[in-house]
């Protein structure tokens, strides 16, 4: 397999620093069957590159586990999603943790609802995997919660954002009770203005953790367009739309380029402001995420994650 060289940097590295320093400390999401495709992360990855491990509905604890562990042994700091709707009772929530912690040494948690339309316990949203008081009893430094700039119609049916935001003013609450680093990950977008716009309203509100905002890798256009209608994308689903009526485009794989520049410039003008790093979803594959984001980010990008 060949590697991707992280001291070279290809041409098509943008000089603007504000776009690198946004770039600077970015994570990543893989699932355990894609992860088993890569021989070694360390050879495509910076070094202290969190990986957020992603539970997808049947995947057995084990290789979860498995996939967390091995990231650990390579230098990564490993953050699984713990999706409530997916974990029956507090035996099995706590039997998870027990293996994170024992077997791959984890100490961070992504806390979600989930994408389950019905739980399959007790466990309905976050707000009670954290109400449990398991991950702060079981030493987790790191919880991370979900971010909604557009809204989530799951949440709020009517199209507000009553439910999401009341969850979020909760969760802002915790903070100040945990001894764990919390941070708001969102899901991907591809209008850098309107993730702007929502991180500047519930900072208005009251809102002080960090947000890292989920953005996707390069990709087939008609691949992003299929993810983001499952996953409910919103208003900047019109951006690729957009992009699809123009046949000059349709073709080329899509680059988040735009969508960074936006929020770099967003966060060179607002350095009080919320928004701190960015989460690759890494839809058109690992590999190409990796080497664009390799492509953009600082010369000496060896950053580990406080």
């Amino acid at each position: 397999m060949g590697f991707l060289n992280f001291t070279a940097r290809s041409s098509a590295r943008i000089p603007n620093p504000a776009f690198s320093d946004l770039i600077d400390g970015w994570s990543i999401e893989v699932m355990p069957r894609t992860a088993a495709k890569i021989d070694d992360f360390r050879g495509i990855l910076p070094a202290g590159t969190r990986v957020y491990v992603a539970h997808l509905e049947g995947t057995p604890i084990e290789d979860m586990v498995a996939a967390a562990k091995r990231l650990n042994a390579e230098g990564f700091p490993v953050m699984p999603h713990f999706p409530a709707r997916s974990i029956p009772n507090a035996y099995t929530l706590e039997d998870w943790i027990q293996r994170y912690r024992g077997e791959a040494d984890v100490k961070q948690a992504l806390l979600l609802g989930g994408g389950a339309s019905t739980p399959s316990g007790i466990f309905d949203s976050s707000i009670q995997l954290i109400e449990s008081g398991l991950f702060d009893r079981h030493g987790f430094t790191h919880l991370h919660v979900a971010g909604h700039p557009e809204g989530n119609r799951d949440i709020d049916s009517d199209g507000s954002t009553a439910n999401v935001d009341r969850a979020l003013f909760w969760k802002e609450d915790f903070s100040t009770r945990t001894d764990a680093e919390m941070a708001i990950l969102t899901q991907f977008a591809f209008d850098g203005r309107s993730v702007a716009t929502w991180a500047e309203r519930i900072q208005a509100a009251g809102v002080t953790l960090p947000i890292h905002v989920g953005i996707a890798g390069p990709a087939k256009l008609q691949t992003l367009i299929k993810y983001a209608i499952s996953c409910g994308v919103g208003p900047s689903l019109k951006v690729l739309q957009k992009r699809a009526l123009d046949v000059t485009r349709l073709l080329l794989p899509y680059e988040p380029t735009e969508v960074v520049a936006d929020l770099a410039n967003y966060t060179a003008r607002n350095p009080g402001g919320l928004i701190r790093k960015l989460h690759v979803f890494p839809l058109g594959g690992i590999k190409k995420s990796a080497e664009w984001m390799g492509n953009h980010a600082p010369a000496e990008n060896d950053t580990v994650f406080a």
